[in-house]
């Protein structure tokens, strides 16, 4: 029997049971202990001054709110909420730790109370017996008195007529075989409880002898037994249901023997669906879904028709809400199997997560049913079901994996509008044919089968799959970057680049085009058609009970899209360093292996007779064709997203420029060398660095690469002061310099320079002071 302590002394939850007001019932829950270590005994103690008999709420607030400020009154209440849901957690976790024992303990009360009654009943019976035997021995045992007496006695016995309680005595064994034969249990019910309280007023009045009482209490023993065994036979008839079944468990129940009458109820429902399975077969549909709506309507309307008729007939007794919880997720356990068997495996095996998706969508919906009237089992079919799902995601996965490589083997790497067959981001038209991605084939395809993963799915999201699934598409799009990243002519030579590729083979991006369409497929599908897609997850349609329980996993959603869209750019990142570092290697390296870009060719400068033409090292002229090239190109393919460009180009920049910062051949030969830098080869590499500051400001120059250019001028001229030389003595001024490489940018460009006067740009003739100096510190620390 439930406490009478008030419902403010002990922790809200439940105790798998028909609780008051209908709340559900926990089925199949796992979960740790009962909440031992310090982290149990801290929460216990918080909670007792709350588990008091005498806890006033009002007081407790006033006492702790009277000297708040608003401040304060606020972290108050949030640490009310935090120990309530704290408290509800340890509840739920003992509630399922103990579950399985509970249920167990129930039974055997349930048991040894029929076998008490049964035992009081016998009691009875012999307890009459033997007061009959003992009144008829003293019967016997008086003297018969006189003669005359006797027969005066004798004549006054036959002259007295049976009283009425008498006759009913005698007649009640002929009314009851009546009411039996003709079935009408309630009037037999009544009978017998008329006979009981007749017998006991009987024995209290002495109206009734000790035998008759006997003989009376035996016959409303016997037919309770009789009338108990043809409810039980009546209850087991495939014909009975419904008002009949429910009347039978009813009638039983009132004879004494509940726990008989509840189990042959429950027995009575297994029956009938049992019967209604048989004309359920997987071989007479090819469609999953429908063979699993079919054997949902079966299996989770007896459930809840036997809930109903349980509670109905015995109340919420815990005893048979426990015997009522455990039937229920048998049946339902039996139904997850039979799904799992003829429709989850072979959808797993091939890879449909849509009907897989479909079938379990159908049993939770039923299940959803059964949690409004108090009865929750989706535990029992999330367990079954999840590995099979979780098959089919890996299927799935396997099947994106495939159909990219086999796309990349043979794509031209040339950007294009979703193609026929391939699901476009937004409808087609005119009016919005510009917010259609432009992709690679194989970009498209990887896209559209992610679209399509996603909103498979987006239904599942109550059985955790969420972070596995992410995870998954972010493995299958680290592949497809290492295609691309193999796709680079270069890319050969380092291994790590083609781990996890296999055999795949890719189509090589011969022209800067088609390399910069790599980065294209990439970055879009990044930066916003997979994260796009990943948001079904959180979007999909929900009841408002959903959207009301799942409020909390929505919002912890964001912050999860947006690590895994870091994870992503990351991957994109080592796809663009391969690239710029690919186009930084064919810059410094020629094909047999020498370099463009060494100390010998600014020292050996002051060794020839002529004066130099002062332009650009043709290695920086290389660089800025390239990158002026390539910003035509990404200008036309990265529309919308032209940050994404200039991050690139400044990359490659930074790519040639890091190198020459770090090579440490190069910058021995400079400070340690045999010859030293020279005059003429301090103004060569100085034209260099400017020219490439002067190409490189605002398009494809980064600060931090702007600052490694002043410090390797700083370290150049430095060397060169090594020597015993001013540097201010030999350099033209910082016009000269801007005028040189603005003029050749003006050429590699096709942009005519702006007139300067006759100024004669190829000859130093700028007078040489201290206000080079002056203007490269100055710029240097800015």
């Amino acid at each position: 029997m439930a406490s009478a302590k008030s419902s403010r002394s002990r922790p809200a939850g439940h105790s798998g049971v028909f609780p008051v007001g209908g709340a559900a019932l926990g089925v199949g829950g796992g979960g740790g202990g009962g909440g031992g270590g310090d982290g149990g005994v801290q929460l216990a103690d918080k909670l007792k001054i709350f588990k008091t008999d005498n806890f006033d709420p009002d007081a407790y607030v006033q006492s702790k709110c009277q000297t708040m400020n608003e401040k304060e009154i606020r972290h108050l209440c949030s640490y009310l909420q935090d120990l309530k849901k704290a408290s509800a957690e340890e509840m739920r976790r003992s509630v399922y730790a103990n579950y399985a024992a509970f249920i167990r303990t129930s039974k055997e009360i349930s048991d040894l109370e029929g076998e008490l009654l049964s035992i009081r009943n016998l009691l009875n019976t012999q307890a009459a017996l033997i007061h009959g035997l003992s009144e008829g021995v003293q019967i016997d045992s008086l003297t018969s008195g006189t003669e005359g007496s006797t027969e005066e006695d004798i004549s006054n016995v036959e002259d007295q007529e049976p009283s009425e309680i008498q006759k009913w005595s005698a007649d009640f064994p002929d009314l009851l075989d009546v009411l039996l034969a003709e079935r009408r249990v309630d009037e037999a019910l009544d009978a017998l409880d008329e006979a009981e309280r007749v017998a006991a007023d009987a024995r209290r009045t002495q109206t009734l002898t000790a035998a008759e009482i006997s003989a009376l209490r035996g016959a409303v023993s016997d037919n309770r037994q009789k009338l108990a065994d043809q409810l039980a036979e009546a209850a087991c008839q495939s014909s009975t249901r419904g008002i009949e079944l429910r009347a039978a468990a009813s009638a039983l129940k009132r004879l004494g023997d509940g726990p008989r009458a509840h189990s042959l109820l429950l027995s009575a429902h297994n029956q009938r669906l049992q019967c209604n399975l048989q004309t359920i077969h997987p071989s007479s549909t090819s469609y999953g879904g429908a063979y699993t709506a079919a054997l949902a309507q079966q299996v989770f309307s007896v459930v809840a028709q036997a809930l109903s008729d349980s509670v109905e007939v015995f109340g919420d007794e815990s005893c048979y809400a426990s015997e009522l919880v455990t039937w229920a997720t048998k049946q339902v356990l039996s139904f997850a199997l039979l799904v799992k068997r003829h429709v989850l495996s072979s959808c797993a095996a091939a890879g449909g997560l849509r009907a897989a998706a479909e079938c379990v969508q159908i049993s939770l919906g039923h299940c959803s049913l059964l949690e409004a009237r108090g009865l929750s089992v989706s535990s029992v079919l999330l367990k079954q079901f999840k590995p099979s799902l979780e098959q089919a995601l890996d299927a799935n996965l396997r099947r994106i994996e495939e159909s990219t490589a086999a796309l990349a083997a043979a794509d031209n790497w040339t950007l294009t509008y979703p193609p026929n067959g391939i699901r476009p981001v937004a409808r087609s038209s005119v009016a919005n044919l510009a917010l259609q991605p432009k992709l690679s084939t194989s970009a498209h395809r990887f896209s559209s089968m992610v679209q399509d993963y996603f909103e498979d799915v987006a239904p599942l999201l109550s059985l955790q799959l969420g972070g596995s699934t992410m995870d998954g598409i972010a493995k299958k799009f680290n592949l497809y970057v290492n295609l691309l990243i193999s796709a680079l002519p270069g890319s050969m030579d380092d291994e790590a680049n083609v781990e996890g590729l296999g055999n795949k083979i890719v189509r090589m991006a011969e022209t800067e085009e088609q390399q910069l369409a790599l980065l294209a497929n990439a970055s879009l599908l990044a930066e916003e058609l997979l994260p796009r897609a990943a948001m079904k997850l959180s979007s999909i349609n929900q009841s408002t009970d959903d959207l009301r329980k799942r409020g909390p996993d929505k919002q912890n959603r964001v912050p999860e899209l947006r690590e895994w869209k870091r994870k992503l750019q990351r991957m994109v990142d080592r796809l663009r360093d391969s690239f710029c570092r690919q186009h930084a290697l064919e810059l410094i390296f020629t094909d047999e292996g020498d370099t463009h870009l060494s100390a010998e060719m600014y020292i050996i400068m002051d060794n020839t007779v002529e004066e130099p033409e002062w332009v650009p090292s043709p290695i920086f002229q290389e660089l800025y064709a390239k990158l002026n090239r390539m910003a035509g190109i990404a200008a036309d393919m990265f529309v919308g997203r032209e940050r994404f460009a200039t991050l690139l180009m400044m990359r490659l920049t930074e790519t040639v420029i890091l190198w020459l910062s770090e090579d440490q051949a190069f910058w021995e030969e400079i400070e340690q060398g045999p010859k030293p830098l020279g005059p003429l080869g301090l103004q060569q590499f100085y034209l260099d660095m400017q020219f490439v500051i002067i190409f490189g400001q605002g398009r494809f120059l980064s600060r931090h690469v702007h600052q490694v250019i002043l410090d390797i001028i700083d370290r150049a001229m430095g060397a060169f002061s090594a020597t015993g030389m001013n540097p201010d003595s030999v350099l033209p001024g910082d016009d000269w310099f801007m005028d040189v490489a603005q003029e050749v940018v003006g050429m590699i460009s096709g942009k005519g320079r702006a007139a300067n006067g006759d100024r004669e740009i190829h000859s130093p003739t700028a007078s040489v002071s201290a206000h080079s100096m002056s203007s490269f510190r100055s710029h240097g620390s800015s």
